[in-house]
């Protein structure tokens, strides 16, 4: 990261109802992270503060672009459905476009102005099979052997969802950090815990691996839609709220579509201070 000694790191701060990003753009100038740096941009305190960490890259094979996530301990992440939404909507802004073709750790994915400042993101097919997810060994995933038997749905990371009686009564910051760390899931999990309010209607609370509770969470909230509706609780377009707003989720033939608002907080510079220790 020799190129940012002088002139600092330019860095965005995103959030997708309250789930917050730092978005780092990496097409005109290299970045270089480690996961001690990432974790420390992550400090609320001492760096900025964020669930995940997305760096953009120059698209490849047709692309608009090339997205790399990371959760707020440092680790990696394939997909980040709020973040994806974010940047995307920066990007149609600043080309002057409606729609946008993406890529990421998950695959190519789709990208729309879904009119009224919302943004659309077609986060692809479910991953419904146990070693795509991945769990640790053969089992169907719609009912796991875990007390409260949730369902196991890969989004290009895995998620684990309790379908409960009151999403708001379960105490996340004890339940959360218990599963996602089940052996059941190799490379851990995102936990979700939701409850029913009308047949088109969730409400789902979030314990994202390698951050913990958020806001929300989009990738959380297109696995809770499509476990809800291979369960028959829900058909296949629902609304969910989350403790920081409302997504649409639609699973169709192509994907999973989720659509909901974005916001761009602020632009600045990591100081050169800052990333001495990272160089």
């Amino acid at each position: 990261m020799n190129d940012t000694r002088d002139t600092g790191l330019p860095f965005m701060k995103m959030h997708g109802l309250g789930n917050d990003f730092v978005v780092l753009d990496g097409r005109a100038r290299a970045v270089a992270l480690s996961p001690g740096l990432v974790a420390a941009i992550a400090d609320r305190r001492r760096g900025i503060g964020f669930d995940q960490l997305a760096v953009i890259s120059a698209g490849e094979r047709g692309a608009d672009a090339h997205l790399t996530f990371y959760n707020a301990d440092g680790s990696a992440s394939a997909a980040c459905g709020n973040a994806t939404r974010c940047i995307a909507r920066h990007l149609m802004d600043e080309a002057g476009k409606s729609a946008l073709a993406l890529t990421t750790a998950r695959g190519a994915l789709q990208a729309v102005d879904a009119g009224g400042g919302l943004t659309s993101v077609n986060m692809g097919q479910p991953q419904l099979v146990w070693d795509e997810i991945p769990l640790a060994e053969k089992m169907e995933t719609l009912e796991l052997p875990i007390e409260g038997g949730p369902a196991a749905t890969g989004m290009g990371n895995p998620h684990c969802t309790f379908f409960v009686e009151d999403a708001e009564a379960v105490p996340l910051d004890r339940f959360g950090p218990r599963y996602e760390h089940h052996p059941l899931y190799p490379e851990r999990t995102n936990v979700q815990v939701a409850s029913m309010i009308a047949p088109d209607h969730l409400r789902m609370r979030v314990w994202e691996r390698g951050v913990g509770v958020t806001l929300a969470s989009g990738s959380s909230s297109c696995a809770v839609a499509v476990a809800a509706a291979r369960r028959g609780l829900t058909g296949r377009h629902v609304r969910i709220t989350l403790d920081g707003g409302m997504l649409d989720v639609e699973w169709r033939e192509d994907g999973v579509w989720m659509t909901g608002e974005t916001a761009h907080v602020a632009s600045g510079h990591l100081t050169p201070e800052f990333l001495a220790g990272f160089q």
